[in-house]
């Protein structure tokens, strides 16, 4: 039988060139991630989610891959990886790792000898034009790039980049490209990995505007990716990033032609954007509303988050929508990016407001499906916007108030990214030992979130419905599974209610398991107390379905 287990998980977010750096030369690494798997297992994530972490250039941050089959000599080698993948699993924590196949770097082997010359058994794993047509429609990092075709002198052509210039995307309508893939795949799984996020999978199946390759649907890519998977290690997962509508995530999840499933879970853009939305009102009717959108998608599983290593997209929202996150969370044009994005991390956004800061993790926590931390929440990290993009939100971890915070003890000027020294959210201020040592703090206040949500796994496998709710201000969903039930409710007001939550049945008997603080000891959903940014997840002990009887 199939485990699940990416249902019931816990994911963490890990940057390993910010994370940890355990040899003093300015950047984190292996052995420095390996000295912190015993602080993530206290923390209490059962499967780590690694960005790329292969040898590049690192104009994107290693999502531009040089070469797919090794670790950046910065980090370490193929040794430190298995190392860390055996004592990850020796504390029961799973690890999948980010899986470019949308385009390589131009330092790639395989794109230095495709441009190099027409006749290179490489040039088809890219894709030429001698004479593009261009679209602005289809630049993905609009304000940088200011197209998609790029010239090589050397073969008097353009190659296709929806990202940066330095970026040449595949063609993966080429089946020599899918055999890439899967070797790449096999070379990792080998090695210990429970899965892959695909990158950018929205525009993996987005077909390039040219007339010479028969792109096909390239959805079905996913149908190789996963029966290899099924084949190799079906308790290994994929998870795709796909920012598309509701229309369009079907496709990601299975084949309706052949009934086969494809990709195992999604990264939810659709709530998160929801979420952000409903904090800027203050109103919890938002998150429904956004919960309809997707609900009765078959197959489908979720990763839920705040917040993540990219800007906040917001680009699913309408204009007038995008505007109201805008105004609430980045009045500031140096805090937008993209055109539809926010290049902040929470607290600042929530102007560190810790009742909405928790209740913000609670919401999510809750959702269907599987929550997602990202490295550095858990404390409250804060951003820079003196850095340039999405750089603002990758700064080091902040373990200790000491110099370099304690990720490094390499000079201010060799760190790959400069730590946070100053302000209100200066490693000084926010650091992971400061906080162990306090029982009030976000840290522990996290411990107990994850300790939760992993003792209800009714949340990640169980059936799930929207509760009617008295009051717009609030939202309440209800999970079940045979052996369990719980009901969670979030107040999104800065004012306390008492709201009436129609569950379908007589509550017998119930105990609340999370909350921002106690409640009343008797727990009625007719009048169900919630204080201003106040949550409470309850679990049903015992239940009388009501039954109506016709006249």
């Amino acid at each position: 039988m199939v485990n699940q287990w990416y249902k019931s998980a816990v994911v963490y977010g890990i940057d390993v060139k910010v994370f940890s750096d355990s040899d003093g030369d300015g950047m984190g690494d292996f052995q420095g991630l390996i000295s912190k798997l015993d602080y993530l297992s206290s923390l209490g994530v059962n499967c780590l989610w690694l960005l790329p972490f292969h040898p590049s250039p690192k104009i994107d941050n290693g999502y531009d891959v040089a070469d797919y089959y090794n670790v950046d000599p910065a980090l370490g080698n193929l040794g430190d990886f298995v190392q860390f993948i055996h004592e990850a699993d020796q504390r029961g924590i799973r690890v999948i790792m980010d899986l470019v196949i949308n385009h390589t770097s131009v330092e790639n082997s395989w794109f230095k000898d495709a441009s190099a010359t027409r006749e290179s058994r490489y040039r088809d794993y890219y894709i030429w034009e001698d004479e593009p047509k261009e679209n602005k429609e289809k630049v993905m990092l609009k304000g940088i790039q200011e197209s998609i075709w790029e010239y090589s002198e050397a073969t008097d052509s353009y190659y296709l980049h929806r990202y940066f210039k330095d970026q040449a995307d595949l063609n993966l309508a080429n089946p020599r490209v899918r055999k890439e893939v899967l070797k790449i795949m096999d070379f990792w799984l080998k090695l210990g990995v429970s899965g892959f996020r695909i990158d950018a999978a929205h525009v993996v199946t987005d077909p390039a505007d040219v007339d010479h390759i028969d792109f096909g649907n390239l959805h079905t890519l996913f149908d190789e990716m996963r029966a290899f998977l099924d084949i190799r290690n079906p308790n290994a997962v994929l998870l795709g990033e796909a920012s598309v509508g509701p229309d369009e995530l079907p496709k990601y999840f299975g084949n309706n032609e052949s009934g086969k499933e494809r990709i195992h879970m999604l990264f939810n853009f659709l709530i998160n954007k929801h979420i952000m939305l409903s904090f800027a009102r203050q109103e919890g009717a938002t998150v429904a509303k956004g919960l309809k959108l997707y609900k009765d998608i078959a197959q489908s599983h979720w990763l839920n988050f705040v917040r993540h290593h990219d800007e906040l997209n917001l680009e699913l929202l309408s204009d007038d929508e995008r505007m109201e996150v805008w105004n609430a969370f980045a009045p500031e044009e140096d805090m937008r990016l993209f055109g539809h994005g926010i290049r902040r991390r929470l607290p600042p956004m929530l102007k560190n407001n810790h009742a909405r800061i928790r209740q913000i993790y609670s919401l999510m926590f809750s959702m269907p499906g599987t929550p997602l931390i990202s490295y550095g929440e858990e404390i409250g990290m804060g951003d820079n916007l003196s850095l340039e993009g999405r750089e603002s939100v990758r700064t080091p971890m902040q373990w200790s108030p000491v110099k370099g915070g304690g990720f490094s003890t390499a000079d201010p000027e060799d760190l790959y990214r400069p730590v946070i020294e100053s302000g209100d959210y200066s490693t000084e201020k926010i650091n992971v030992n400061d906080q162990q040592n306090d029982p009030s703090s976000l840290l522990n206040w996290f411990c107990s979130l994850v300790k939760v949500r992993r003792q209800n796994p009714v949340i990640g496998m169980g059936a799930w419905d929207i509760l009617n709710v008295s009051d717009s201000c609030a939202v309440a969903l209800i999970y079940e599974m045979p052996e369990a039930t719980v009901v969670v409710a979030h107040n999104l007001s800065p004012e306390p209610v008492e709201v009436s939550v129609d569950t379908g049945f007589l509550l017998k008997s119930a105990v609340e398991i999370f909350s921002d603080e106690k409640y009343d000891k008797e727990i009625l959903f007719n009048k169900l107390k919630l204080n201003g940014y106040g949550y409470r997840w309850i679990q049903v002990l015992d239940k009388e379905k009501i039954t109506f009887l016709n006249n």
